[in-house]
C-alpha cells in the first residue's frame, strides 16, 4: 500500500497513529494497514535508492510519485589540460571517468562544490578566465597541480579510505578556519558540503550493479528473504517459509557482496514476525501493507 524510508522505523510507524488531519489520504491508508515489512540499509543514500527502485518498479497505491522526487545524476572528472573540472550530468556518459549514479542533484551539486573546494581542479587549466587566474594565484595553485588534484578526486570516488580521510580532514579544517574568521556563512556552506559528500560516498549496493539481473537470498528462523534486481537495480523482495537446508543452500549461492545484507534483513524479518508485526509468508514487496 505504501513504500517509504525512515532513519527510525519505530518513530516513523508511530507517526501514522496520530490524527493525520492534514493528510486525509493517509487516514484512509492507516485504517487498512495489516502489517509492516522493512529492510535495513547501509545508510540514508542506499535507502533512498531502494525506495526509488521499488517505486519505479511498482508505484504503491498511497505513494504519489513514481521513483520518488530525487533525480539520479553522475559526476564526471575531466582532467584535460585546458579546462579540467568535475561536471554533473543526468545521463551516464558512454566513456570517461564517471562516478555514480548519485541520487539527488542538489546533494550532488553541494558535494561537487566541497570536492572542488578541497581540490580546485578548474584552477589548474591552461585556458582559465581572468577571474580564475586571480583565484588560482590567491590559492597558490596552477597547472602543476592538475595531475595531483585529479588523482585525489579519483581516489575519493574509488572509496579509498586514506583519500576519504584526507578529504574529510581538509574540509573540516577549512570549516573551522572560516568559523575562527567569523565567516559563518562560508562555514555553514562547508558543513552542508561535508554532509553532501558523506551522502554521495556512503555505501550503496542496490543500484548500478551492471545491466544483469540479480537474486540474493538470506535465511533466518525458517524464513527465506529473497532480494531481486532487474537491470542492475534491486527493486523487489519477498519473504517466504523455507526449510533450513534449502535456505542455507540458496544463501550460499548468492552474490558475496550482498550475502551479509540479506542475512541481516532475514533476521529483521524474523523479529517482525515474532513481534506479530509481519506475517511469516510474503509474496509481494511493499514496505507498509
Amino acid at each position: 500500500m505504501y513504500t517509504g524510508r525512515a532513519t527510525d522505523l519505530r518513530s516513523r510507524v508511530r507517526s501514522y497513529a496520530g490524527p493525520l488531519r492534514d493528510r486525509p489520504h493517509l487516514r484512509r491508508m492507516v485504517a487498512q494497514v495489516a502489517e509492516v515489512e522493512a529492510l535495513e540499509c547501509a545508510g540514508v543514500h542506499e535507502s533512498a535508492w531502494l525506495e526509488r527502485n521499488l517505486l519505479e518498479r511498482s508505484l504503491s497505491r498511497f505513494n504519489r510519485v513514481r521513483g520518488g522526487a530525487e533525480q539520479p545524476v553522475w559526476l564526471v572528472v575531466d582532467s584535460g589540460p585546458e579546462s579540467p573540472g568535475v561536471s554533473l550530468v543526468v545521463e551516464r556518459p558512454a566513456s570517461g571517468r564517471v562516478f555514480g549514479p548519485v541520487l539527488g542533484s542538489e546533494k550532488a551539486r553541494a558535494a561537487r562544490s566541497g570536492l572542488l573546494r578541497a581540490y580546485p581542479l578548474p584552477l589548474t587549466g591552461t585556458a582559465m578566465s581572468r577571474g580564475q587566474h586571480s583565484l588560482a594565484d590567491a590559492r597558490e595553485v596552477g597547472p602543476a597541480d592538475l595531475e595531483r588534484f585529479a588523482s585525489c578526486l579519483l581516489d575519493v570516488f574509488r572509496g579509498e579510505p586514506r583519500a576519504l580521510g584526507r578529504l574529510e580532514s581538509t574540509l573540516t579544517s577549512l570549516r573551522d578556519e572560516m568559523s575562527t574568521r567569523l565567516a559563518y556563512e562560508t562555514a555553514a556552506a562547508i558543513t552542508e558540503e561535508l554532509a553532501a559528500v558523506r551522502w554521495i560516498l556512503a555505501p550503496q549496493r542496490v543500484t548500478g550493479r551492471g545491466d544483469h539481473d540479480t537474486t540474493v537470498h538470506g535465511t533466518a528462523s525458517g524464513l527465506l528473504l529473497t532480494l531481486t534486481g532487474h537491470a542492475g537495480a534491486i527493486d523487489e523482495w519477498r519473504t517466504t517459509s523455507v526449510d533450513r537446508l534449502t535456505g542455507e543452500r540458496l544463501a550460499a549461492a548468492s552474490p558475496p557482496d550482498l550475502r551479509e545484507w540479506a542475512a541481516t534483513n532475514a533476521g529483521l524479518a524474523a523479529r517482525l514476525v515474532d513481534a506479530g508485526i509481519m506475517r511469516p509468508v510474503r509474496v509481494s514487496t511493499p514496505a507498509i501493507r
